[in-house]
């Protein structure tokens, strides 16, 4: 195999890269990528990148993965502000378009790490309405927040709704999030948690409406938003929206390419589809029938992909638990498994009302899931035995935790500022 074509320079792709590298390939490495800007880390865009006011805000080169050296390390080809717009399998090329010029770009192996794009409301453009993905959004919508006083309307109470109203309640901004199930993230955390975390928003004076959907946006003649309305007929008044009604996988640009795909590029538990020397990881991958939106697949996927990739077969299996981390209101949640709609869920530290509190799902006496509010420690603990012990009858095997303020507890943070969030601890905030 002499050109390896990874078509994404987000997070999946760098590692991509990264795990071509270390896997010992020598040859061409091509790296495509539809934004003009290097991999840069997303999870601040929805939380202290927009809070900050220049001068001193953060800036791209902050938010850089990767510096000079290790760039001139894996000696790549980059192809940035280029979309691949069609792959041949049959004839092993890459279709690039960078605006100016269309070319079909060959290569031996494609890693497809495309991830995923933010869903939008029908209805023509309207100024002051913003999605919340790339570097490029998360700098239009700081700028907008910063200009006044803006009435804020947040549509979509998942992680980036809630992150990104967090954020703007932090601005000291008026701001509503409107959800359109009963509560937000049930899907994720079920009926008891998500109550919980619903109630942060009042916490901290953001209004939280639920049960209703959007009708429309409501324009002021001169193509800039006046107001949403609710599909129960409300009007809300509002200056700015942020829609963060999830992401779809990018995938249009396989259309005819031969593989399977529903939901993302439909791969085996180990990145390989049907299509020899075609890999996927990231958001965009359905590994298995499971895709997985969050930090910890795109940074840990990519290498078992790649292995596969080389070795020309399923040689590897990426099996780790689902983990992910939000950072909402100061609090942080974390949660790490695979939790079940019809699991228990049982407190076993700290206080909900307190909004500070270890809990764990469990499933016919073993347990799933675990899920924490401002708990690092011992969370971070469970964390590892689920991941590593075969639940016990009674849950996770083992003694029980340590309490988190024993003297001498080990302190496993899943992020500091000091490594940028480059400590196997994902989010799935933007």
């Amino acid at each position: 195999m002499r050109t390896v074509t990874v078509v994404g320079a987000s997070l999946a792709g760098l590692y991509a890269a990264r795990a071509l590298r270390a896997e010992g390939f020598d040859g061409r490495l091509v790296i495509v990528g539809a934004e003009r800007h290097r991999p840069y880390d997303r999870p601040p865009l929805s939380k202290s990148f927009l809070t900050q006011r220049p001068p001193g805000a953060k800036e791209l080169e902050d938010l850089r993965l990767c510096d000079g050296d290790e760039e001139d390390a894996l000696a790549a080809e980059w192809h940035l502000g280029t979309r691949a717009t069609a792959l041949d399998t049959v004839g092993r090329t890459v279709t690039l378009d960078d605006g100016r010029t269309v070319r079909a770009l060959r290569t031996d192996g494609v890693v497809i790490a495309t991830g995923a794009v933010p869903r939008t409301l029908p209805g023509p453009p309207l100024a002051g309405v913003h999605v919340l993905r790339t570097y490029d959004d998360a700098h239009a919508l700081r700028t907008a927040l910063h200009d006044g006083t803006p009435r804020v309307v947040v549509i979509g109470g998942g992680f980036i709704g809630a992150e990104a109203a967090s954020s703007c309640a932090a601005l000291g901004l008026p701001v509503t999030v409107v959800e359109a199930a009963p509560l937000p993230l049930v899907p994720q955390l079920g009926t008891e948690l998500a109550r919980i975390c619903a109630d942060l928003h009042a916490d901290h004076g953001v209004r939280l409406l639920c049960g209703t959907g959007v009708a429309g946006l409501r324009d002021d003649g001169t193509g800039r938003l006046r107001a949403v309305e609710l599909a129960d007929g409300r009007l809300l008044d509002a200056d700015l929206v942020i829609v963060g009604i999830g992401v779809r996988p990018a995938i249009d640009w396989l259309t005819g390419s031969g593989l399977r795909l529903d939901d993302g590029v439909v791969c085996d538990a180990g990145g390989m589809t049907d299509v020899p020397q075609v890999v996927a990881a990231g958001d965009v991958a359905r590994c298995a029938g499971t895709r997985t939106e969050h930090w910890t697949s795109a940074t840990e996927q990519p290498a078992t992909a790649v292995r596969n990739l080389l070795a020309g077969r399923t040689v590897a299996r990426h099996e780790a638990l689902p983990y992910f981390w939000s950072d909402q209101y100061g609090a942080r949640l974390q949660l790490a498994g695979r939790p079940g709609p019809q699991d228990a869920v049982r407190i076993i530290e700290g206080d909900p009302g307190d909004r500070s509190f270890l809990a764990v799902y469990e499933r016919d006496g073993r347990t799933t899931a675990v899920f924490a509010v401002d708990r690092p420690r011992p969370f971070m603990r469970l964390r590892r035995r689920l991941a590593t012990d075969p639940p016990g009858p009674h849950g996770l095997s083992g003694p029980p935790a340590e309490p988190a303020d024993a003297p001498g507890a080990a302190f496993w943070p899943c992020c500091s500022a000091a490594s940028a969030h480059r400590c196997a601890a994902p989010t799935p905030g933007a």
